[in-house]
């Protein structure tokens, strides 16, 4: 580090992995996109972005194509050469960030021996047959040959590396590289942990309860032992552990038995609307669709008043009761029931956004 402490983007390699690049689920996605930009704004050439292949949306939202880094290029080659299917490109969005796509499905059958090393040298039974499981750890397998072989090269070349893991999903190396005693700095952030979400939705009076949790013993019961416990290597295993929140970080400490290091915030771009006239002429685009919108879907059954409409939104992971789905329901009811007493003019338009699996345009037939 110079003499601000702060990090030599030239002399270092930052690999971000996250279950959710190039692959969404939930928000972390939104978290790590809306980052891209200016972490390949600061970091250049030395940034990549590791996540699972999953066919589908790389199928529009991923260009292949290899880079030219003498790191990432010869860490590629030994990779392959060991069987590892391992795709380089870059992912389709603002910043396009280097990324590795690792087909995870690929090491499926090295799961009996990844399940019982497991077993042997952190005491973690994956006994249960859980697909997603399998897909962690296979991912985790892969991550851990890359990340280990990128180490050697980097450091034969002078350069130093680094790891940020989002989450146990996208961890599960961590355990094995502090085992192997890579000289890999790891970073590992939680945005929400796993014991927490199960029983936030099974306890109104979660954080009311939770210094007197124990934590096993819940883990037990919600048959999410073997992931707890995966999660709590990942938190012990990393050199520095973060969390989005002080709410967060209550849950770390008595739930994975660490307390974050840092606290960080999740933030927001507003590049975009830092000058006002073009948040205004935004705004009235938009409202424009929303409206054509409107009157498509609900003015063939009955019309209302566009200028006297109100339009609510919420979005999220489908949690009914996480995501604060039941009490937005309760409050709209409520809302209907004093609009009609007041017998007010105005209308209420409340939109839903969440991930559901759909049916849609075949991308293969555009790209014929």
């Amino acid at each position: 580090m110079n003499e601000n402490n702060a990090i030599d983007n030239e002399k270092h390699i930052l690999t971000e992995i996250a279950w959710e690049v190039c692959n969404q689920v939930g928000g972390i996605y939104t978290v790590i996109r809306s980052k891209v930009p200016t972490m390949v704004k600061n970091w250049g050439k030395n940034y990549f972005l590791i996540g699972p292949y999953a066919p589908k949306e790389a199928t529009t939202d991923f260009e292949e194509a290899e880079f030219g880094h003498e790191v990432i290029d010869e860490t590629l080659r030994i990779c392959r050469e060991k069987g590892l299917n391992i795709k380089s490109g870059y992912w389709l969005v603002s910043g396009r960030p280097q990324t590795l796509l690792f087909d995870h499905k690929s090491a499926f059958p090295q799961l009996g021996d990844i399940k019982y090393y497991y077993w042997q040298n952190h005491g973690i039974d994956f006994k249960n047959h859980d697909p997603l499981m399998d897909e962690v750890l296979a991912f985790g397998y892969m991550v851990h040959i890359f990340l280990s072989e990128m180490t050697r090269v980097a450091i034969d070349k002078k350069i130093k590396p680094l790891a940020h893991f989002h989450e146990w999903m996208a961890g599960s190396a961590i355990p094995n590289l502090r085992r192997d005693q890579v000289p890999l700095q790891t970073v590992f952030t939680t945005h929400a942990t796993l014991l927490g979400r199960y029983l936030a939705m099974n306890d109104p009076h979660f954080y009311d309860h939770l210094p007197f949790m124990d934590w096993h013993k819940e883990a037990v019961h919600f048959n999410v032992e073997a992931n707890v416990k995966l999660e709590r290597a990942c938190v012990h295993g990393a050199h520095v552990f973060t969390t989005v929140s002080e709410v967060t970080g209550k849950e770390c400490f008595h739930l994975l038995g660490r307390s974050p290091d840092k606290i960080l915030p999740n933030g927001l771009n507003i590049e975009r609307f830092s000058v006002l006239h073009e948040v205004q002429n935004l705004h009235h685009r938009y409202k424009q669709l929303l409206e054509n919108f409107i009157m498509g879907h609900f003015f063939k059954s009955y019309s209302f008043d566009l200028n006297k409409t109100l339009y609510f939104f919420t979005s999220g992971r489908f949690e009914y009761s996480n995501k604060g789905y039941d009490l937005t329901l309760e409050a709209l009811a409520r809302l209907n029931h004093r609009l009609k007493e007041a017998n007010s003019p105005l209308t209420v338009v409340m939109f839903f956004i969440t991930r559901q699996p759909i049916k849609s345009i075949n991308p293969d037939v555009l790209n014929a």
